[in-house]
């Protein structure tokens, strides 16, 4: 591999100042930054991060681990996180647990041997024994789209219980008395905390709530559930989705199978991702501000970090939900 101080020979300079170039380009000439960047480009020269990391102590690479990269919401999650390392001089890389707790206790210890800078997580495995091992690694993390308590570790997400209220009340409201709602995996607070608003906006309302579970967060589940409630006698009138893709998939049942929504059939989502405005139906969601949780944890991630010895007091920061009405939820009154 080509070296600095084969960078160095080329260009007739000292290893400082093409260490300066790569790092430090505006304390250099613009004749001898010129030249440096010539020849680190004539030989291929790439800088060997790992050896600045030791050098340096820590490294300008912060991890972000979400649930379902085939989800658009977590997309515009690492949009924001990423928005908020570049701004800061650092680089963002991406994994995917695909809601499972063994993939995630693997990405944990690989990036907990690679010691990156510090970690944004969603996780699967609420209990915390995945992080055990991350834990004892002390390197910095904050939750994302999860809630705990400010003296475990700082974290950003959306009041889900409010957010299952707003959905609830606007079909009891829209007049719906036989609700389902479809569910995902248990184990997810989100999807726990969703539930338990829709319980709550429904109390006194006398309407009657049927729950679905799936084992995933996504359109193929949505579509089973929607084969479900096809087959249900009587069949509700409106149904409440834990996301936009499961919501996604019953829309898709009920189109295929000619019911008409929302007049047979009224649904709502919730994270409100892009496609939701553009379904054949455009679907009612409730809005999570996904870009700005991506950018507020990184914001606290990377001032824990800057400093790692007045780090600043852990924070809990949630923002409320809003619900976006669309065609596929209207009044039946």
């Amino acid at each position: 591999m080509v070296g600095i101080k084969d960078v160095a020979r080329r260009a007739g300079v000292s290893i400082g100042t093409v260490s300066n170039v790569v790092n430090r380009p505006h304390i250099v000439s613009a004749a001898t930054r010129s030249r440096v960047l010539s020849v680190i480009e004539e030989l291929g020269y790439v800088r060997d991060e790992s050896a600045r990391q030791l050098r340096a102590g820590h490294s300008r690479i912060m991890a972000l681990l979400v649930l379902d990269l085939g989800n658009p919401f977590f997309v515009d999650v690492a949009r924001g996180a990423e928005q908020a390392a570049q701004d800061a001089g650092l680089s963002v890389i991406t994994c995917n647990s695909g809601q499972r707790v063994d993939r995630e206790a693997s990405y944990l210890s690989l990036l907990a041997e690679q010691r990156v800078r510090g970690l944004l997580l969603s996780p699967v495995d609420t209990s915390g024994a995945a992080l055990e091992t991350f834990r004892r690694s002390a390197i910095p993390y904050v939750f994302v789209d999860r809630k705990v308590p400010a003296d475990e570790a700082s974290s950003v997400s959306v009041d889900d219980i409010a957010g299952g209220e707003l959905a609830g009340r606007h079909l009891v409201e829209t007049g719906h008395r036989d609700i389902a709602f479809v569910n995902g995996p248990k184990i997810l607070t989100q999807c726990r905390d969703r539930e338990q608003g829709l319980r709550t906006a429904l109390e006194g309302s006398g309407a009657d709530l049927r729950v679905i579970e799936t084992a995933e967060l996504d359109v193929v589940s949505g579509r089973d559930a929607g084969a479900r409630l096809l087959g249900m006698s009587p069949r509700p009138t409106a149904v409440f989705c834990a996301n936009d893709l499961l919501a996604l998939g019953v829309l898709q049942a009920m189109v295929g199978a000619g019911v008409r929504v929302p007049h047979e059939m009224a649904i709502v989502g919730y994270d409100d991702i892009e496609f939701a405005g553009a379904a054949a139906v455009p679907l009612t969601s409730v809005r999570q501000p996904a870009q700005r949780l991506g950018q507020t944890a990184a914001e606290l991630l990377i001032a824990e970090t800057t400093d790692p010895e007045n780090r600043p007091a852990h924070r809990s920061v949630v923002f409320k939900p809003e619900l976006v009405v669309r065609d596929s939820s209207q009044s039946r009154r």
